[in-house]
């Protein structure tokens, strides 16, 4: 029954909203949730008979599925997503949208790495492998950048400029942005690229990307994880590490060091600056804790 509307808000968001393949599907998924609740209860209604109710309702039942209150918001931003489709269309008269409240959302701060835990946990990369040295290119990379994992697991070689300090990536929305990279990752990329990169024969279609596994694929971002993971573990860093730890840190190090926010917030792909801003609540934590081991009289 909603097939038809679900075919033109797919339309609506890949024509008129430009969105990425990976967006249009997450959108689609919570706009199934919805359909999955109004089927179980017995409730096959068209989108302009649900009421706040139905949907005050769903959320309760999302939220007896276990979903966090972070994947909840999710779903609702979908759902405000799709109803604003539905007004441009003139599907539905009214939003039963427009009084829905997401669950709060605590916001947690994320564990961040110390420059010398980086060092640590490079310093177990086995060098005398092929995988090594391009382990040592990744990470290089993803602190001196402070890449997203799908943005370093596609990383194409016609996009580096090394020789003028910058590389091209292509972030969320397939946005595009020139980011400046360090002279340790340029070195580790130019090591990795000229005599163990040249020794694989790409499959096809991967010809342009940089970081290749052994049977010359892209590399997928959960075995980026397992790579972080396993050399924190050798590292002896007890923190929680995953490839997004790696751009918390270059982030608060870069605010730490007094960085301009827009700076950061360039170099991130922020579309606003209210998530980069996220780094100023941890600068304030550092210096809090700073205070706090650091300062006799200090009593928080």
């Amino acid at each position: 029954m909603w097939e038809p509307y679900k075919k033109g808000f797919k339309a609506y968001l890949q024509l008129e909203k430009s969105l990425s393949d990976n967006s249009v599907e997450a959108y689609l998924r919570d706009i199934e949730h919805l359909t999955q609740f109004l089927l179980e209860k017995d409730k096959p209604f068209n989108p302009d008979r649900i009421t706040l109710k139905d949907l005050q309702d769903f959320l309760k039942w999302i939220g007896e599925l276990g979903m966090t209150a972070s994947s909840q918001a999710r779903i609702i931003s979908g759902i405000r997503a799709f109803y604003k489709y539905c007004a441009l269309e003139s599907i539905t008269k009214k939003d039963p949208t427009a009084l829905l409240e997401a669950p709060k959302l605590k916001r947690t701060l994320p564990d961040v790495l110390s420059f010398a835990e980086i060092e640590r946990m490079i310093a177990e990369i086995d060098l005398s492998t092929p995988a090594g040295t391009r382990n040592k290119a990744i990470l290089e990379t993803m602190y001196s950048c402070g890449l997203r994992v799908s943005e370093v697991v596609g990383l194409k070689i016609s996009h580096l400029f090394l020789d003028l300090g910058f590389i091209r990536v292509t972030g969320k929305g397939d946005k595009e942005r020139l980011i400046p990279i360090g002279s340790d990752a340029v070195k580790y990329i130019t090591i990795y690229k000229d005599q163990v990169r040249v020794h694989s024969a790409p499959k096809k279609g991967n010809e342009d990307i940089l970081f290749l596994n052994k049977t010359g694929s892209k590399l997928s971002r959960v075995m980026i994880f397992y790579i972080i993971r396993d050399l924190a573990l050798k590292a002896g860093i007890k923190k929680t590490v995953s490839p997004h730890t790696f751009r918390h840190s270059f982030a608060t190090h870069l605010v730490e060091g007094g960085a301009d926010l827009r700076a950061v917030q360039e170099m991130l792909g922020h579309v606003s600056i209210t998530t980069t801003e996220i780094y100023t609540h941890l600068d304030r934590e550092f210096l809090r804790k700073t205070l706090e081991q650091f300062h006799p009289g200090f009593r928080g």
